[in-house]
């Protein structure tokens, strides 16, 4: 099963190499500020969320309380892509961008301000699903933005090398989040990181405005867009058509076959995240402090295997290396918690890594496959739409569906049966739109 590395080629333009540099670096701290402040809340949900904000009842009943919050953001996700595609479609990959960093950054500040529920009562947890709504809705917006500013500047046969800077915005998010949320635990004893040492975090997120700033008076709008723009503008004086409209009517199918063949992607990343650090905390008695460090270690690795992923999917195409790492996930779900219930620090270590390769595999490729199902005019809207289907199928719901399944059934393996699940669901998409492409 194969595919060229191109469904829609990009526009050759020549361009300074300083420009295009400039570009991948601002989209690629776009992305990682963003996951950085969108991830500190899934960490903080397993770890204290629950306690301070959802403190009635059984400590299960508080974390899956804390994860449904998380889970939330998820479900503002596609709202936040429709409209930043709309208008991102229609007015530039920038100003979205800029949007979107502007709004998690005011949210991120304000989780990290705002009263527990000892405090104000329930007012607490209300504003906090708000807080973690407009989180979503920002996450969902740039996503789009960071990835067609890297792969619309690419230069020919190198769109999956740049879109991959993007996708580095993700482990470099988690060891990010996971580094400070360390250092906040190991400068603070528990009650001083209960009562005020998980904020810190939170509030460092404040910084990504400055980044706004930048891309806002620094960054040019993409070449590919200024073209579409033109072609768009014609096309609405006669049908007055919009992007959002175009896809729903003829494009549908690819956007669901796009969230299905990356939900396990992302259902499998946060299971890792969050999931296993609140199942080896609460139910294996791991330390805190250890789990995070693996966690962080093992993103570490992502920054080279995803970059690496990406560039091969340049050469052999995109659909070939994206089915692999899917496979892989499949076959690696049972193993990998059968290593993580012995509760060896080194095992969790090793199902965590392999775990990461596969998904590193589906990452690198995901941003220019993605980007290259739909043509410029609809690019924003149909890829965002894909992904943050997938977003919300996979990874919003994967840690409260793992607390569920592991209180109702008593096993991991219940857990690894999901993964499967939604592995085989991505092979089934993937060979869809290897088919689709063929006939084209």
């Amino acid at each position: 099963m194969d595919m060229a590395p191109s469904a829609h080629p990009a526009t050759t333009t020549a361009l300074p190499t300083v420009n295009r540099r400039r570009v991948a670096t601002a989209a690629a701290l776009a992305s990682a500020v963003e996951w950085y402040d969108y991830f500190v809340f899934g960490i903080a949900a397993a770890l204290v969320l629950g306690d301070l904000y959802f403190p009635a009842g059984s400590p299960t009943a508080g974390v899956l309380a804390a994860f449904a919050t998380f889970a939330v953001g998820f479900l503002a996700r596609p709202i936040g892509g429709i409209v930043a595609g709309q208008l991102g479609d229609r007015r530039g990959r920038k100003p979205m961008l800029v949007l979107a960093l502007t709004l998690m950054g005011i949210a991120t500040t304000g989780i990290g301000l705002l009263p527990t529920y000892e405090t104000i009562g329930v007012a607490a947890p209300i504003l906090l699903v708000v807080l973690r709504i407009a989180q979503g809705v920002a996450v969902g917006a740039q996503w789009g933005g960071a990835m067609l500013m890297a792969t619309e500047y690419a230069p020919e046969g190198k769109r999956g090398v740049y879109g991959s800077v993007v996708q580095l915005g993700v482990p470099i998010g988690v060891v990010s989040a996971n580094t400070v949320f360390l250092l906040a635990g190991a400068f603070t004893t528990d009650a001083q990181f209960a009562a005020w040492g998980w904020r810190v975090p939170f509030l460092i997120g404040l910084f990504v405005l400055a980044l706004a700033w930048y891309i806002h008076t620094r960054v040019e709008e993409t070449p590919e867009f200024r073209e579409a723009e033109r072609a768009l503008a014609e096309k609405e004086k006669t049908e007055q058509g919009s992007p959002l409209r175009t896809i729903l009517k003829d494009h549908l199918g690819t956007v669901l076959l796009a969230g299905g063949s990356f939900a396990v992607n992302t259902a499998t990343f946060y299971i890792l995240i969050t999931g296993v650090l609140d199942y080896t905390t609460r139910e294996l008695d791991m330390e805190k402090s250890a789990v995070l460090t693996v966690s962080l270690c093992v993103s570490l690795t992502q920054l080279v295997l995803i970059p690496a992923a990406a560039a091969l999917s340049d050469k052999v195409g995109r659909i070939r290396i994206y089915a692999l790492g899917a496979a892989g996930i499949a076959l690696w779900a049972v193993p990998m918690f059968l290593l993580i219930d012995t509760g060896s620090l080194l095992w969790l270590a090793v199902g965590s890594f392999v775990a990461s390769c596969f998904l590193s595999i589906m990452y690198g490729p995901q941003a220019a496959l993605f980007a290259e199902l739909f043509t410029p005019e609809m690019r924003y809207t149909g890829a965002s739409l894909g992904y943050q289907i997938a977003a919300v199928l996979g990874g919003g719901l994967a840690p409260f569906v793992m607390v569920l399944l592991l209180e109702a059934t008593g096993t991991s393996m219940a857990v690894s049966a999901y993964i499967i699940g939604l592995a085989v669901i991505a092979l089934l998409s993937i060979k869809v739109l290897a088919d689709k492409a063929r006939s084209r």
